[in-house]
């Protein structure tokens, strides 16, 4: 069982910088895929970017590839998203997820992550 608390989130202007943190509990953070999805008002639910166990392969959506990065700690058992450029479209609730015997293939795929943290909303004005 793991459990996962996202925070950083809050309101900023366009072009300004945020980071979400997700900490994790229990002793096994290092086995599991991490991953940042996002959920816009009306909207179904939508990959950001994943990092392996050992954070050595990352993907990202192309709407915020070179402009959020993904990495995590896991001595910390905390995962990043540091999220530059924003922009008023990147408004959303964040969520992290974590994912275990999961192919590189389906890190994009909500469905195969087996633990979700509550949110974090983050608003980006004009």
């Amino acid at each position: 069982q793991v459990q996962l608390v996202e925070s950083g989130g809050g309101l900023v202007q366009a072009g300004d910088s945020l980071r979400l943190s997700c900490a994790a509990s229990g002793r096994t953070f290092s086995t599991y895929v991490m991953g940042w999805f996002r959920q816009a008002p009306g909207m179904e639910r939508e990959f950001v970017a994943a990092i392996s166990s050992w954070g050595n392969s990352i993907r990202s959506a192309d709407s915020v590839k070179g402009r959020f990065a993904i990495s995590r700690d896991n001595a910390k058992n905390t995962a990043y998203l540091q999220m530059n450029s924003l922009k008023p479209e990147d408004t959303a609730v964040y969520y992290c997820a974590a994912a275990q015997n999961v192919y590189i293939s389906g890190w994009q795929s909500s469905g195969s992550y087996d633990y979700w943290g509550q949110g974090t909303q983050v608003t980006v004005s004009s």
